[in-house]
């Protein structure tokens, strides 16, 4: 048995939770200790029998008690990696098909499978000027915008440990409401728990047990849409997972990514990730056509020199570069690369973990009215892939910290 750990400056709450042979902690710098989390009696799992999930989905922890804003689990059964990487995954809507067939036990309605996929954000590597390890910060920035009101909707981050058998350990991160939960779901009443099964598949960032982290980001235009001969498809997520699960090298990651088609179906977005690992390797992965009214199809990788160490919402490959989306002309970010360029630059591109944190809280995104904002910082995040920990603050809330470490 594993303990989760959190705590809070004197005070300290432990919960015990069944996982494989791993620790993992969880802290925060409040000086009063969390309330213990209710349990989500009310809140029903209606497609699911087995009561090895069930007890998986109602294990979740309230790391503030009962605030609703940020969960952690443990996800402990197969969650069918080999299965989605046969079945061809090139869409939200095969991914929610994968998710019906092979990890619930009951046949979904339309209505019980809620499941989309997006990201922003504003991402940078780096050497800890303080220690000589390796980090990776990013926000991961995201309007939900009620579409009537226009109201902002909450979110809960949840933090998701996985263990796969023959597997890398992880720790990730999922906006909860791309399953359509709000905050506070878990203990409202009313939400179905269900689809919890799908969060090894919906990260957006995460660390794997050797030091290897990947971090997703939007780029606007048409989706990726690779079609070579002889590759499967695969969609966003889980090419994530499976680099999560099985490599330990930027090298690695770029020798997998290569195997297959990386497929998108959001009419308006592609993808761009950024990987790293505890060598101090790094990489930036983008998908290019410079003809822009056709889909992306091309990988392009960008590593090895300092400015290629930070991005936000636009191409920098020279491929792009004079494209509407690309670093000539795009203004999608652009304040924040510029911010990340200048300070980076000042610093030798080096930074101590303290000034990495500086750093995303200066290019975090918080103007509290959303028709102005292209994002709204959910979390901030700075990686040290050596040590296996993550250090995260939610919603600009700079003074409180939360750790996860990968044992």
């Amino acid at each position: 048995m594993a303990i989760l750990n959190f705590t809070k400056h004197h005070g300290m709450l432990l919960a015990g939770i069944v996982v494989s042979t791993l620790i993992f902690a969880a802290c925060s710098n409040d000086d009063e200790p969390a309330a213990p989390t209710p349990t989500p009696t009310e809140n029903k799992a209606a497609l699911i029998k087995d009561k090895d999930k069930l007890a998986m989905l109602y294990s979740l922890v309230d790391l503030e008690g009962n605030k609703g804003r940020i969960y952690e689990m443990t996800y402990n059964v197969d969650y069918k990696l080999d299965e989605a990487l046969n079945m061809g995954i090139d869409c939200t809507q095969k991914l929610k098909l994968f998710v019906a067939k092979y990890l619930l036990d009951s046949s979904p309605s339309p209505k019980s499978m809620a499941l989309s996929y997006d990201a922003g954000c504003s991402v940078f590597a780096c050497p800890d000027a303080s220690s000589g390890n390796f980090l990776m910060g990013r926000n991961f920035d995201f309007n939900h915008i009620h579409p009537t009101t226009k109201e902002r909707i909450m979110i809960p981050l949840i933090v998701v440990h996985t263990a796969p058998a023959g597997g890398k350990r992880s720790v990730s991160f999922v906006d909860g409401l791309f399953v359509d939960y709000k905050s506070g779901f878990y203990t409202d009443g009313k939400s179905d728990l269900s689809m919890l099964m799908a969060l090894p598949y919906l990260m957006l960032d995460g660390i794997n047990e050797d030091g290897f982290a990947i971090s997703v980001l939007k780029l606007d235009g048409l989706p990726t849409l690779q079609q070579e001969s002889g590759k499967k498809k695969i969609f966003t997520t889980v090419a994530m997972r499976m680099l999560l699960d099985r490599v330990s090298t930027v090298k690695e990651a770029v020798e997998m990514l290569n195997q297959y088609n990386i497929c998108r179906d959001t009419d308006t977005s592609r993808d761009l990730f950024l990987i790293a690992d505890y060598t101090g390797d790094y990489a930036f992965v983008e998908y290019t056509n410079p003809t822009i009214e056709q889909n992306p199809t091309k990988m392009e990788v960008f590593t090895g020199n300092n400015t290629s160490r930070y991005v936000t919402n636009f191409y920098v490959s020279p491929t792009m570069a004079d494209s509407p989306d690309g670093v000539n002309n795009s203004t999608h970010g652009k304040a924040r690369y510029e911010s990340l360029r200048d300070v980076l630059l000042e610093h030798n591109y080096k930074l101590t973990p303290a000034q990495a944190i500086s750093l995303l809280q200066k290019v975090a995104q918080g103007p509290e009215n959303p028709e102005l904002s292209t994002g709204f910082t959910q979390w901030s995040d700075v990686y040290n892939l050596n040590k296996k920990t993550v250090t995260m603050s939610i919603l600009r809330e700079w003074d409180k910290t939360f750790t996860f470490k990968v044992k």
